[in-house]
């Protein structure tokens, strides 16, 4: 599969990794590219027939939580707390006109 990578393929990764890359680092990139494709081939052909997919190699589970609602709803209290407010809400200054 190696053979894809031509040089319009490198100038144009290199564009969008906003890289300058001259004619040598071209030429490995071109190299490295190529063996990063051999070994997805040959990943390719590992016989995975029985193996469950897996986001994870370690066995991680979420945890939840309930969604309790533990301290409840203390709005004067909190409004108590604010220079100035109107209709059970903070009242501020406006910033934009």
């Amino acid at each position: 599969m190696a053979n894809i990578i031509d040089d319009a393929t490198i100038e144009y990764v290199g564009i969008l990794a906003k890289l300058e890359l001259d004619g040598s680092e071209k030429e490995a990139a071109k190299k490295d590219m190529g063996r990063m494709l051999d070994y997805i081939d040959k990943l390719n052909e590992l016989d995975t027939e029985g193996v469950e997919p897996m986001s994870h190699v370690f066995p991680i589970h979420n945890v939840f939580r309930q969604d309790v609602v533990e301290n409840g709803d203390d709005r004067e209290n909190i409004l108590k707390n604010a220079p100035e407010s109107k209709d059970g809400a903070f009242k501020v200054p406006k910033t934009v006109e």
